[in-house]
């Protein structure tokens, strides 16, 4: 059964696509270095429990963002699994490059609404930012890859506040214009509520009806799975998220996890919607990360387990002792 939503009762996709995102957000934010085979474990097991789309890295600069040096050396360790989409993030010509000649399946490309997220996160102001994606465009095009768009702060900024819808579609409109169709609204601190989801989703899909649209939330305030929920409501198909709560972007305050992928997948089937994903073992895997950070991890099926676990009468004191 399809869980009815909305106001016209509009029923929810059947199936959703996950995106996994933890070894690229989620671990990026570990000072402490995690090994290239702790991260292909990782990697390996989450294919198994039957994710098949993964922004697996980022080529940007080591000195930026250490934990992820090692993007080149994962990508050939784990190879080509047959039906597994990969992605890399990349910044800029040079990145591209990189996740060229480590053959990577598609390159997602980041420019943020907000002006000073951007200064922050890539040390460029948009308009720069947006110029020099033409010269990955044409190193993407070269080698056949497509590309991806991400607008970070896509609900709101840490340094500015509000962010203006508009500020939105100019980035999209950029992208649109590079050939893009492929765009993630991203909330990068967590600041996305329901209602704004609603609003950027129906604005963005008015002014460019041909795009596919993706949705990347953090729980920073506790309503990540709220806003899949709104999503849904719009239908909206395609949802970025961490194993176990990971992530948080280190150049801005207050940035925690992302939304939990156990936690999604589990709303997802309580919902009658299709993932593909075997719950019990993409629980073990994020059980799995939790000991590879060292400490306990924000994603919470993977300890209650789902509603229908059941326990023996005696494993539990009576309430009387």
């Amino acid at each position: 059964m399809i869980y009815q939503f909305g106001q016209n009762g509009a029923a929810f996709p059947r199936r959703v696509r996950v995106v996994e995102v933890g070894t690229r957000d989620g671990f990026q934010s570990q000072a402490e270095w995690i090994p290239t085979e702790a991260k292909l474990g990782v990697l390996k097991g989450l294919i198994a429990a039957g994710l098949r789309e993964f922004e697996a890295t980022s080529f940007v600069s080591p000195r930026a963002v250490p934990q992820l040096r090692d993007g080149a050396e994962l990508l050939a360790a784990l190879g080509h699994p047959p039906g597994v989409k990969l992605t890399a993030l990349v910044p800029n010509a040079k990145g591209a490059e990189a996740a060229a000649a480590a053959g990577i399946g598609a390159m997602v490309v980041f420019v943020s609404a907000s002006e000073s997220h951007n200064l922050k996160n890539l040390n460029r102001t948009r308009a720069a930012s947006l110029e020099g994606l033409a010269q990955v465009r044409d190193i993407a095009d070269a080698a056949g890859i497509p590309m991806q768009g991400a607008i970070a702060t896509s609900f709101g900024c840490p340094f500015e506040g509000e962010v203006p819808v508009e500020s939105v579609l100019m980035v999209a409109r950029a992208y649109h214009d590079l050939g893009i169709r492929h765009i993630t609204l991203g909330d990068t601190t967590g600041v996305a509520t329901p209602p704004l989801v609603a609003e950027r989703v129906r604005s963005l899909r008015a002014e460019l009806p041909d795009l596919e649209i993706a949705l990347h939330f953090h729980n920073t305030r506790g309503v990540g799975l709220a806003n899949v929920m709104a999503g849904l409501a719009e239908g909206i198909d395609i949802y970025e998220s961490s194993v176990a709560g990971l992530g948080g972007c280190p150049f801005v305050p207050r940035a925690t996890g992302n939304i939990s992928t156990e936690d999604l997948v589990y709303l997802l089937h309580e919902c009658g919607i299709e993932t593909g994903i075997d719950l019990d073992a993409l629980c073990d895997v994020a059980r799995a990360v939790e000991a590879i950070i060292g400490h306990e991890l924000a994603g919470q099926v993977m300890k209650a387990g789902p509603r229908l676990q059941t326990a023996a009468m005696d494993e539990v004191r009576t309430a009387c002792g």
